[in-house]
């Protein structure tokens, strides 16, 4: 079971809840994404899971998941690049963001955060069905083409 803490408009701490609850109930919560490029500046997106609850087979960030009820960012962010790629390396450049889902009333903040890596990955093969290497021309392409994207990661691109 999930349990995510619920915060205010200023992203203070004001409760928690099982994450069913959370969305049930439209309660803002934390998420945490980083964006992993390789030397040649390269993105690495992450191709989510068919079999993911929420949007599979979209195109997402290269890591990014729920921050725990007593997480930080910086270790919510850590522990998804070692659960979603295998990848241990540290993070950097965090910015927040308040973001509202589309046509739901949900908000959440966004912890964002960018990683260098450029080795080999082990995705999760539950919730990553795959990671490819785009520069950030070949991801505009890619949006302009049609392809499922989520809206996250549409929005941080766009404040990037």
């Amino acid at each position: 079971m999930e349990i995510l803490d619920v915060v205010n408009d200023e992203d203070e701490v004001i409760g928690s809840a099982v994450k069913q609850q959370i969305y049930a109930e439209k309660l803002c919560h934390r998420i945490v994404h980083v964006l992993v490029f390789n030397e040649n500046n390269e993105l690495a997106l992450q191709l989510r899971g068919p079999s993911v609850s929420y949007l599979p087979l979209h195109w997402s960030t290269s890591v990014g998941g729920h921050v725990d009820t007593g997480e930080s960012y910086e270790t919510a962010a850590l522990r998804e690049m070692q659960e979603e790629l295998g990848i241990q390396v540290p993070v950097f450049e965090f910015k927040k963001y308040q973001f509202e889902l589309p046509n739901t009333g949900l908000k959440k903040f966004l912890g964002v955060f960018k990683a260098t890596y450029s080795g080999e990955m082990n995705p999760g093969e539950r919730e990553v069905a795959d990671v490819v290497w785009k520069s950030l021309d070949e991801v505009q392409q890619m949006i302009a083409s049609g392809e499922k994207f989520h809206p996250e990661l549409l929005f941080i691109l766009q404040n990037l």
